[in-house]
């Protein structure tokens, strides 16, 4: 699947707030309680996050995150933002990217995950933020990655935004995001997959609970995400320019968009 979408180059993300999924009251009762929801299972879920990413994708992960780097553009002497870097686990392959000329720079809201970032040696500089409010100026990165966290924001238009307002003029921004496949059938498998067997992989994998619990919610988060139109139009509407969408596998959604 592919589409394209031109922005107006001169906007930003305005309107009201647009969450990534309405509330999900089987886990939290309110949006304003779902933050420290979240940071509680990332941080207790961080030293074993590597381990269930591997065992989730069945080992491909890494090979995946570095072709799509590639192919996105990232390059040589380039300095790039990793959104929600987690244990950095996109943010070392791009650091080899990038090599010694370029620069990776990680920001999470999770204190545990950027422990496991910079103690993996992953990041060359690692700080403690939120998409939605980047603590950049304007105009600092040529390159920019939200790797499988869309679903964990609380604004796409204000993060959007934010996006545009950091990179340089030519810069890429490029999300990555699971989406379940439009056959009844396919759904009802990957479905399965992720809200069975992946959850009981997990605790049994690291006999961690909150592993269990994340990818519990993680399945919930995938299902009931915003479609990729609604994705695509917020992009255009922060004033992104050739911006698109493509679906590898029928689960991996890549969006790209040019500042």
């Amino acid at each position: 699947m592919n589409s394209q979408v031109g922005g107006d180059d001169g906007a930003r993300g305005t309107g009201a707030p647009l969450p990534p999924h309405p509330t999900l009251s089987r886990f939290y009762q309110r949006d304003d309680e779902r933050p420290a929801f979240i940071d509680g299972l990332f941080d207790a879920s961080a030293p074993h996050y590597n381990r269930i990413s591997r065992l989730m994708s069945l080992g491909t992960d890494r090979a995946y995150r570095r072709r799509v780097l590639l192919e996105s553009g990232l390059a040589p002497g380039n300095t790039m933002l990793d959104v929600a870097c987690g244990t950095g686990l996109v943010a070392d392959l791009a650091t080899r990217i990038v090599g010694p000329g370029g620069r990776v720079v990680g920001l999470d809201r999770s204190p545990g995950m950027l422990r496991e970032a910079v103690g993996r040696g992953h990041l060359h500089l690692a700080v403690r933020g939120t998409a939605e409010h980047l603590p950049f100026d304007d105009d600092s990165f040529d390159f920019l990655c939200l790797g499988f966290a869309l679903r964990h924001l609380s604004d796409l238009r204000a993060t959007f935004g934010e996006f545009r307002r950091v990179l340089r003029p030519g810069g890429t921004a490029l999300i990555l995001e699971i989406t379940p496949p439009s056959s009844p059938l396919s759904h009802q498998l990957f479905g399965f997959y992720l809200k069975a067997l992946v959850p009981a992989i997990a605790r049994i994998g690291t006999r961690n609970r909150a592993a269990q619990s994340l990818m519990t919610y993680f399945w919930h988060t995938v299902e009931h995400c915003v479609p990729a139109e609604t994705i695509m139009d917020a992009l255009s509407q922060a004033g992104f320019s050739r911006t698109t969408h493509r679906v590898k596998l029928g689960v991996f959604s890549e969006y790209t968009a040019r500042k």
